[in-house]
């Protein structure tokens, strides 16, 4: 009873001494060692992909990257294995090189991504042009449409090449006229690197 008395009439005895509670171990926006682990784990799968990306590329682009030797070395022995799982071993030996090594993946993706553009491009032009072509031959009159938009057209020998490849359109060919002539409009819309023209008449036959 004499604990309860001096609670009621007497000062209080400080309360013990207590801490706030500590933070959960492995809270998920903090950088605890969960955390960062799955973000090496990330890292690696994401060097791993860049890694595969470099193996499938054409030799020519390839060759124009910068990269470590050590990296290149790994790249093209990854290119002779034909067999999955000797492949996929050696990517993940890829991944790890790319972390080793001074490589800085950004730039890499960077220089992929415009040849990556490049080829997009390059591919609507094609496009492009087929279609120009077709249009051309199926109806003359547009040819002061597509020197409208390509003004260098005016420069070229579009006229006579026009001619020829609708002369050989007739007589139901696709030689050398009409060859020159998809040529020389892929050329004119790659030279202005402005794709795709003409789908706006697309469905007047429709």
């Amino acid at each position: 009873g004499g604990g309860r008395g001096v609670g009621r009439g007497g000062a209080l005895p400080p309360p013990p001494l207590s801490l706030p509670p500590p933070p959960p171990p492995h809270a998920p926006d903090d950088d605890a060692p969960g955390a960062s682990k799955s973000q090496r784990k990330r890292d690696m799968h994401a060097l791993q992909a860049l890694g595969e990306r470099l193996v499938e590329l054409p030799a020519s682009q390839f060759e124009r990257l910068e990269l470590p030797p050590e990296l290149v070395d790994a790249i093209t022995l990854a290119r002779r294995i034909t067999a999955r799982e000797g492949r996929r071993r050696q990517l993940q030996y890829v991944g790890k090189v790319m972390r080793r090594a001074d490589v800085d993946p950004d730039a890499i993706r960077a220089q992929l991504d415009v040849d990556d553009a490049r080829h997009r491009l390059e591919t609507a032009v094609m496009h492009a042009a087929e279609r120009w072509r077709d249009a051309l031959i199926e109806a003359p009159d547009r040819l002061a449409e597509c020197v409208g938009e390509h003004p260098a057209a005016a420069g070229r020998n579009l006229h006579a090449l026009l001619r020829s490849a609708r002369a050989e359109h007739a007589r139901q060919q696709r030689g050398r006229h009409y060859r020159d002539l998809y040529r020389e409009l892929r050329a004119l819309l790659l030279a202005d690197a402005a794709p795709p023209p003409p789908d706006r008449h697309a469905d007047d036959d429709a």
